[in-house]
């Protein structure tokens, strides 16, 4: 298993619009083959950051899921919507691997 493991820069006065975002990605990426463990969004101290956890069986299945996103109607739609709220300011993306019991 791999995760995916993202942090975001958003703008603090839009963080409805990434609200947003984020609860249209979590549906696609369960679609998709994997399993999203959701969102989380500034509370207490920093109002500019947030994260989203999600996992695939593989780097492999990973990178089916980037694939197929090009090609996936809710996908485009999403990353149009956001093209056009700019919600994003920038991220990172890190793969993690859990150690499990």
């Amino acid at each position: 298993m791999i995760t995916c493991y993202l942090k975001y820069v958003i703008d603090m006065h839009k963080i409805p619009e990434f609200e947003e975002y984020a609860r249209r990605w979590i549906p696609i990426v369960n679609r998709m083959g994997g399993t999203h463990h959701g969102y989380f969004l500034p509370h207490e101290g920093a109002s500019n950051i947030a994260y989203a956890l999600f996992s695939f069986p593989s780097l492999a299945a990973y990178e089916t899921y980037r694939n197929q996103m090009a090609d996936d109607a809710e996908c485009v739609a999403t990353l149009e919507l956001e093209q056009k709220n700019r919600s994003i300011i920038s991220y990172e993306r890190s793969f993690m691997r859990p150690v499990l019991d």
